[in-house]
This record gives structure tokens, C-alpha cells and sequence, in this order.
């Protein structure tokens, strides 16, 4: 009895940290310079870019090696403000009030935001 008792209990727990982390917020909020910034979860500064347009990529190919797109899951779920848009390799990629967002690969710490306004201000950073 107390095994059953116990298995049912850890699959509850399983259960609900599953759910709990499938809730969580694909990003963190960081410091920088310019304030507070979105970043992954390694801390570092996130960016949206001016050409994505309707909930669909414009960073595609060595555009996205420059500037590597914040991945989700095959699993992943929108809340609170995150969707998620397919991009042009069927991959997955995360968005935040419907803008894509993306590493870059010249920042080497969290905190930098040195690709804040780059191509002539088509890229920024992404703030909470």
C-alpha cells in the first residue's frame, strides 16, 4: 500500500512540475545600460528585428547565424505576451507581442547590448 501510495505521489509531482515549467516564461529579465532587457536563459540580451513582420521572420540563413532566433520546443505553448512562429526551416522560435525574438552572436556577456541599432536601426533590444 505504501508503494502505490508513494508512486501515485510521484507521478503527481512529476505532473505538476511538467506543467509548471511548460507555464514558465521562455525568457528573464536582465540589466543593461539602456534598463531592463529580455534575455535568455544564459542572461544574455535579447533583440527584435524591424523586418519581421507578421508574426513571421525576416532572419533567415546567415542572418541567423549572426543572430541566432531564441528557439522553443516542439511543445511549447503561448502565455503571457510569448507566442510561438514557425520560421522558413520548420523550426520554432519565440516571440514576444508578436516580435521574433534573437541572440547576437558579437555580445560575449550578459548585460552587452551591442547589437542595439544595428543595420541602421533595424535591430533592438527587447524590453519587458
Amino acid at each position: 500500500m505504501r508503494q502505490i501510495v508513494f508512486i501515485t505521489a510521484l507521478v503527481a509531482a512529476v505532473g505538476l512540475a511538467g506543467a509548471a515549467s511548460a507555464q514558465m516564461a521562455p525568457t528573464k529579465t536582465g540589466d543593461s545600460a539602456k534598463g531592463k532587457v529580455l534575455t535568455d536563459g544564459k542572461g544574455m540580451t535579447l533583440y527584435t528585428f524591424d523586418k519581421d513582420a507578421g508574426g513571421k521572420s525576416a532572419c533567415n540563413g546567415p542572418c541567423a547565424t549572426n543572430w541566432p532566433p531564441l528557439m522553443a520546443g516542439a511543445d511549447a505553448k503561448a502565455s503571457a505576451g510569448y507566442t510561438v512562429i514557425t520560421r522558413d526551416d520548420g523550426g520554432k522560435q519565440w516571440a514576444y507581442k508578436g516580435k521574433p525574438l534573437y541572440g547576437w552572436k558579437n555580445d560575449k556577456k550578459p548585460g552587452d547590448i551591442t547589437g542595439d541599432g544595428f543595420l541602421n536601426g533595424a535591430w533592438h533590444i527587447a524590453k519587458p
